[in-house]
């Protein structure tokens, strides 16, 4: 019988198929057999967040509105693997599901755009920044309270597209997806991470797959970063220290230098009038509790304050 081909789970925007290609490119790098033609099939699965646009992530499900369907591919046995935004990915997972590789990380940091400045410093009084991120609006406002948030949802090329129409003066983008697509030149200034702290494994692409899936687990670590894991674990661990979804503004970024991780992470008020930070070194064998524990100390610094304004 022949083998039936590794389906590939993916959503349908641009940014994702673009991604999912990056992906399919590098298995079959790494498993001459499955660059066969027909070795592997996309499948596109359309989710919730790319059907409702009008209305902020937050309000509507979280971040996991990205993944829950592809999920449901995986374990309806419709898809093998489903390639994410690591960002995206729910800090729980389902039951029976994991994350079975994490390809080494792009630039992190995010971008700015805009028909009217050359950098965020540069828009004048009360302009319009368009983003429904609550970490990149509580960022802006906590340097910029002079400027505007306004809600702008939808993929990349949308909020460009909605950028020039006049939705908004300005916008922000990872530069990894604009990179990505091919976009990059559209960015007026790529924000320093002491400006602009990412969010939690931004520029990062995971595999998750069902975890009786042996077979497949063991050749996705062919294209697996153990670095980049590390450091996303290390997010990862600080976002579910404090129970961290799309109503809560957090960034996190680790670094690893040798045998030794560095890990920023802040903690907002959405409107960007309080924010709380932790920083903290450690080697990377310790990646997991060094999370936690920058997670647990903006938790105590936080306080009962942060807990009743989210309320």
């Amino acid at each position: 019988m022949p083998r039936r081909p590794l389906r590939i789970g993916t959503r349908g925007s641009p940014m994702a198929l673009a991604q999912t290609g990056m992906v399919r490119d590098r298995i079959a790098a790494a498993h001459p057999d499955l660059a066969e033609p027909g070795a592997m099939e996309l499948v596109v699965v359309t989710t919730v967040a790319d059907k409702v646009l009008d209305r902020p992530l937050s309000e509507i499900g979280g971040k996991g509105l990205f993944t829950k369907e592809l999920e449901q591919a995986l374990l309806a046995d419709e898809v093998d693997i489903a390639v994410h935004s690591m960002k995206d990915v729910e800090t729980w997972l389902p039951d029976g599901l994991v994350i079975a590789c994490i390809l080494e990380r792009d630039d992190p940091r995010d971008a700015f755009l805009s028909p009217h400045a050359s950098r965020l410093a540069d828009l004048a009084p009360g302009s319009r920044v368009g983003t429904s991120s609550l970490r990149r609006g509580a960022q802006v406002l906590m340097r910029r309270p002079d400027l505007k948030i306004v809600p702008l949802r939808g993929n990349a090329n949308t909020r460009m597209k909605r950028l020039q129409e006049g939705a908004c003066d300005a916008t922000l983008l990872a530069i990894a997806g604009l990179e990505r697509l091919g976009l990059a030149d559209r960015a007026q200034e790529v924000l320093p991470v002491s400006e602009m702290l990412p969010a939690v494994a931004q520029g990062a692409l995971g595999i998750e797959c069902r975890a009786g899936d042996t077979d497949v687990i063991e050749r996705l670590q062919a294209v697996s970063c153990s670095r980049t894991t590390i450091a996303v674990g290390a997010e990862r661990a600080l976002l579910e220290e404090l129970d961290g979804s799309c109503r809560t503004p957090i960034a996190a970024l680790a670094q690893i230098d040798g045998d030794t991780l560095t890990l920023d992470g802040l903690l907002f008020l959405p409107d960007g009038s309080a924010h709380w930070a932790t920083h903290r070194t450690g080697p990377t064998a310790d990646a997991l509790a060094i999370g936690r524990e920058a997670g647990a100390e903006l938790k105590a610094k936080a306080g009962e304050t942060y807990r009743a304004k989210l309320q």
